[in-house]
């Protein structure tokens, strides 16, 4: 089962592009979780679409895979990191490219729907015709 799961995971090439773009661990508190896990843990996540407590237990704690992904969207680091994967494509490709780690769904009201405010002039208004 979990060869199935790690099978979209990070190859060893793409790892080595990308750990130089990641923040070093910190120098107070305990260790950090594994970059690399973490990473995997929410490309998994974001890819089956499952609810954060559902993630498989070998991409470690789901509180820490989603509290790295939150501190790193509300800090800018995964901007800085496609900014450095960026860097080296061509500059017509590079500016299409955009960050969507995570995204919701945003309702309009019924009335914001583009519905008219005016009744329009072939219709007769009441007690008119």
């Amino acid at each position: 089962m979990e060869d199935r799961l790690n099978r979209h995971d990070l190859s060893d090439a793409e790892w080595d592009r990308l750990t130089p773009l990641l923040p070093a661990h910190p120098r107070q508190g305990g260790r950090w979780a594994d970059h690399r896990t973490v990473i995997n843990g929410v490309f998994f996540r974001v890819r089956t679409n499952i609810t954060w407590r559902d993630l498989p237990p070998c991409y470690g704690n789901w509180k820490t895979v989603y509290n790295r992904h939150r501190r790193w969207s509300m800090d800018g680091t995964w901007e800085k990191i496609l900014d450095g994967l960026r860097a080296g494509c061509d500059e017509e490709e590079g500016a299409e490219w955009t960050v969507s780690v995570d995204s919701t769904v945003v309702r309009a009201h019924q009335h914001a729907a583009g519905a008219r405010h005016e009744l329009p002039a072939d219709i007769p208004v009441k007690g008119t015709a």
